[in-house]
């Protein structure tokens, strides 16, 4: 064991089981480690690193922003959040934006707006209806419409007044709507629960639903937003739009912050002064870092590179499962896609990092594949090759 592995370990919470690798730096999409080992990323930091490592362009603006300021309290405005907000606002299409320094806070300001909307419409609406098989975060609210029992165990109990559906189920959203119900929560593609896509026909028919129920619609966009499924959000591929939304992750390129986001019929009837802060959010240096990431991606279409790329992994992937019996199902969309697999989650990506490829699991028995969006098809192609050593 290495000095840093060894000074991590004994510093740290054991809270994840790390893999044996010390990385040191990255460019485009690979990382290095300290041995100078390079690593082919299938994983971007769970979905984070939208524009891979070393962008310079990126990382300049950054350095120019730190030598200006990096924070100050949200009492005072600075020079970088209003048009950090106006980005979010265009490529989203809601109207107003709170930002935060996590997905997991993001998730619990959606579930609070919800809530003093109901308040302050004088509703009596308190009630939440997630999904099974979802995660939305660590936190108490976050963890509270995670529908993953295993996550859920220990911290019992929750957030009272959640309940779970079955994902692309429809009639089971139905049978748990009551006159309490507040807002319906869910991930448009599911990440941790499985690469679970929601069809066209659930998602509308859950906005549907909520128009007719005066419910409020929650689409959790942590992780499958930012381009990843070939639209700027999962949802807008549905052709409907949400009440409120949470972000993070991609919209950052690894800077911590996230953001929620909702119509104007919502602000107007919800959080107000006093209601809801956060120390951090909203800093210069992270609103510096949402902008330019914004930026970098609308000059080079990465939406567009996105559905080509997307196509590519799926039909090699599609190849993959009629050569190895190990595969059962291809699942995803874009750069967020899986394999269903036979073989222990555990042993594939062990095997793959000796081969320098990363990828990570979801669910019990589907590998992840949600790389940088900068990826080419020669990326696809060497992750491929590595997979086929090691299935």
């Amino acid at each position: 064991m290495n000095e840093y592995m060894k000074e991590t370990n004994e510093a740290l919470l054991h809270t994840y089981n790390q893999f044996p690798v010390v990385l040191d730096h990255g460019e485009g999409a690979y990382l290095y480690d300290t041995e100078g080992k390079k690593y082919l990323d299938f994983a971007a930091g769970y979905a984070v690193s939208s524009l891979g490592y070393g962008n310079q362009e990126l990382n300049e603006a950054l350095k120019a922003q730190i030598d200006k300021l990096f924070h100050t309290s949200n009492l005072y405005y600075n020079t970088v959040c209003g048009k950090a907000a106006e980005d979010l606002k265009r490529i989203t299409g809601m109207d107003r934006i709170f930002f935060t320094n996590s997905g997991g806070e993001a998730v619990e300001g959606t579930l609070k707006a919800a809530r003093k909307y109901a308040y302050k419409k004088g509703t009596g609406r308190y009630e939440f209806i997630a999904m099974k098989e979802s995660f939305h975060g660590r936190s108490f609210g976050a963890l509270s419409v995670t529908g993953h029992d295993p996550y859920r165990a220990p911290f019992e109990p929750l957030v009272p007044g959640v309940s779970f559906a079955e994902y692309n189920d429809l009639d089971s959203v139905k049978a748990l709507v009551t006159d309490k119900t507040c807002a319906i929560i869910l991930e448009p593609l599911q990440g941790e629960g499985g690469i679970n896509l929601a069809t066209e026909e659930f998602m509308k028919g859950i906005r549907k639903l909520c128009d007719e129920e005066g419910i409020l619609m929650i689409c959790d966009e942590v992780q499958c937003g930012m381009g990843r499924t070939g639209s700027m959000f999962t949802w807008q591929s549905y052709g409907i739009r949400p009440d409120i939304m949470s972000m993070a992750k991609a919209i950052g390129n690894g800077i911590p912050v996230g953001a929620f986001a909702m119509t104007e019929e919502i602000a107007k009837y919800s959080l107000e002064p006093g209601d809801h802060g956060t120390t951090y959010g909203g800093n210069p240096l992270a609103c510096t870092a949402v902008s330019k990431t914004i930026e970098i991606f609308e000059k080079k279409n990465l939406v567009a590179h996105v559905q080509e790329l997307g196509a590519y992994l799926t039909e090699k992937l599609e190849e993959l499962k009629s050569e190895c019996d190990c595969v059962k199902a291809v699942k995803g969309k874009g750069l967020m896609q899986g394999i269903q697999v036979t073989k222990p989650l555990s042993e594939i990506t062990k095997e793959a990092l000796k081969e320098g490829l990363l990828i990570i699991g979801a669910g019990s028995d589907v590998i992840r594949f949600v790389p940088p969006l900068i990826i080419e098809k020669e990326h696809v192609d060497e992750m491929i090759r590595i997979l086929k050593k090691v299935l």
